[in-house]
């Protein structure tokens, strides 16, 4: 099992210098957010100050670029990282690409599958094959020579899929090389919709469920006293909170008999009350999203609730936006001894990640 800390890219000088830490921590990969700030350009950052870290976008988005531009970016970081990246993608909401972005969004399911054959199909180009992709939204028949940039000594990158509901886990377990969980996620929710709609999707394809890698976001509530977990629980909390006011997550609460929580939570937003949504989420419910204990118990925790069904932990607040450096040292030893226990002895087969 991997696990790797999150960050939210800034500008490039401070994002080089942050992967630097999250490396000296002993992190082996970072995953880097798209928000305000690219993602490729941050992975180009950090590939180039922190070398021995894995690189992986979680998520880009991807329906603000054409796959062939996504798949240049992303066959040069593979090159720049010497093999050690993951392209991952996502659809963001129809606000942001309609509105922000200018692009078209519907419908964002089969749209993300055909997407993912189109970039696909462009780092196959890249290799030297005849390009000749026709789909219902994109087609790609022209790469020169002169403006493909080449065969790489590295595998294509893997191409992840950012996916929450049912229909979009069958289809990454159908297409594509692994899963971004999203950060509001508990393990029923893993158990009987993410492995469960993955594997439903693999089989149609003919593959099997290992060859789809989850990678999954964690909320750490880790400290040695009270005071020390209770900045980690309340950042959770509001975590949880503004995840949750998305309509479409709503029956991840359902899952747990926790009906009516989006709405509540929706009706605080609206009245600009931050607090006030805070406040729907109690102790209880976020006891199911959060893996709360002393520092040294935390790698046990971990893999009590993720063992055997993750490929590759995120710890969403190993990230410099919320963690010092002290903070980012004691995350990199929990990282370090969650790996050294999954990693198999020499000669010995590896463990499947979903299953």
């Amino acid at each position: 099992m991997h696990v790797e800390a999150m960050m939210t890219p800034a500008d490039l000088n401070r994002t080089a210098s942050e992967a630097q830490l999250v490396q000296r921590s002993g992190f082996g990969g970072l995953v880097l957010t798209e928000t305000s700030r690219s993602a490729y350009l941050a992975g180009t950052a950090v590939a180039m100050s922190a070398p021995r870290l894995r690189v992986s976008t979680g998520v880009a988005v991807a329906f603000a670029r054409s796959p062939m531009v996504t798949a240049g970016a992303a066959w040069e970081l593979q090159e720049a990282t010497g093999g050690r990246f993951r392209l991952g993608l996502g659809t963001q909401v129809r606000a942001h690409i309609e509105r922000r972005y200018g692009m078209e969004f519907s419908p964002p399911g089969p749209r993300m599958a055909e997407y993912v054959r189109a970039v696909r199909a462009a780092f196959a180009g890249f290799r030297g094959e005849p390009l000749d992709f026709e789909g219902q939204w994109w087609s790609m028949s022209l790469l020169p020579r002169a403006w493909s940039p080449g065969p790489i000594d590295h595998p294509d990158p893997p191409v992840d899929v950012a996916a929450v509901n049912p229909w979009m886990l069958r289809m990454a377990g159908e297409l594509a090389d692994g899963v971004h969980v999203h950060p509001l996620n508990h393990p029923k929710y893993l158990r009987e919709t993410v492995v469960a709609e993955v594997a439903a999707g693999a089989a149609r394809a003919g593959r099997d469920s290992s060859d789809v890698d989850l990678l999954v976001p964690v909320f750490t509530v880790a400290g040695d006293d009270e005071q020390e977990r209770s900045q980690w629980r309340e950042l959770a909390r509001m975590q949880v909170a503004f995840y949750g006011s998305t309509p479409n997550y709503a029956f991840i609460f359902d899952m747990l008999g926790a009906e009516g929580t989006t709405a509540a939570l929706r009706e605080r937003q609206k009245a600009g009350d931050m607090a006030g949504m805070s406040a729907v989420i109690t102790d209880e419910l976020l006891a199911d999203f959060v893996v709360e204990g002393t520092w040294d118990e935390m790698p046990d925790a971990l893999l009590a609730r993720y063992g055997g069904s993750a490929e590759t932990l995120v710890f969403y607040f190993a990230n410099p936006t919320f963690a010092d450096p002290a903070s980012m040292e004691r995350f990199g030893e929990v990282a370090r001894r969650v790996e050294a226990a999954t990693t198999p002895a020499p000669g010995s087969e590896p463990g499947k990640a979903v299953g």
